[in-house]
């Protein structure tokens, strides 16, 4: 009796440790299987998170006649856009961001302050004076629907990146150095606050075209010159530059 159950319990043993070596290979195959699952993932989850920098030429729309615009007028930008793939190969995407952008406008527009601290406009003549422009402060929020030909593995491909841009004027002025006299202006509140308008940017590796096209007017309603309202937009044409 007592020699039937230790030959027993000795097949027991060998049945539970068999279970235990195959139980053993099982895990190590799916341990195995996690790690190439988690590979695999980190190729999913390759984006376009990247920084911009972004120089422009500024060039104003939908002037009065008598307007124009004189020097060069620039544009500074730069920002972070987070990028949110929206398909399987990760070549297209929605990029959502932030940035700050400079830009100064050059022209013969003299935008002065009368006795009641009210503003006023009128052309300037020529040779009247040496510099004239006005300046924009301004946070942008971009919004991007992206298009790209790279892979986790290549950094130099095409791209198009087409959005809206809405941005905020926190800073503005107007310099004029002339006859009679120079002056800076702070704070103008002839400026609309709100900006907005449509972006595009293409090219091939690190350097694109860009282009940001203005849907409202620089000027609030109530900016008017000779009588008639200043609908003046802002188009904006230059390089822009984007880093990982």
């Amino acid at each position: 009796m007592i020699m039937h159950l230790m030959i027993k319990t000795f097949y027991i043993r060998n049945i539970l440790f068999a279970i235990f070596l195959i139980v053993g290979v099982n895990n190590t195959t799916l341990s195995q299987e996690s790690i190439d699952s988690l590979s695999a993932g980190l190729d999913r989850s390759y984006r376009e998170d990247q920084f911009y920098f972004g120089v422009t030429y500024n060039l104003l729309n939908k002037m009065p006649a008598e307007m124009a615009q004189n020097g060069f007028s620039s544009g500074f930008h730069f920002g972070f856009i987070r990028d949110f793939p929206i398909n399987d190969e990760r070549n297209l995407a929605i990029g959502l961001g932030i940035g700050y952008s400079a830009n100064s406008i050059n022209q013969n527009l003299q935008v002065s302050e009368d006795d009641q601290g009210n503003l006023t406009y009128s052309i300037i003549e020529s040779g009247m004076f040496t510099r004239n422009k006005f300046s924009l402060h301004i946070l942008e929020l971009p919004i991007e629907f992206r298009w790209r030909s790279s892979t986790p593995e290549t950094y130099k491909f095409w791209r198009i990146y087409a959005g809206f841009k809405i941005g905020y004027v926190f800073a503005s002025s107007v310099k004029f150095k002339g006859q009679p006299k120079d002056y800076k202006l702070k704070g103008m509140e002839d400026f609309n606050l709100l900006q907005y308008g449509l972006t595009i940017s293409a090219g091939y590796d690190k350097f694109n075209a860009h282009l940001y096209y203005s849907l409202n007017a620089i000027f609030k309603n109530e900016a008017e010159l000779n009588g008639d309202q200043l609908d003046a937009t802002m188009v904006k044409i230059g390089l822009m530059l984007y880093i990982l």
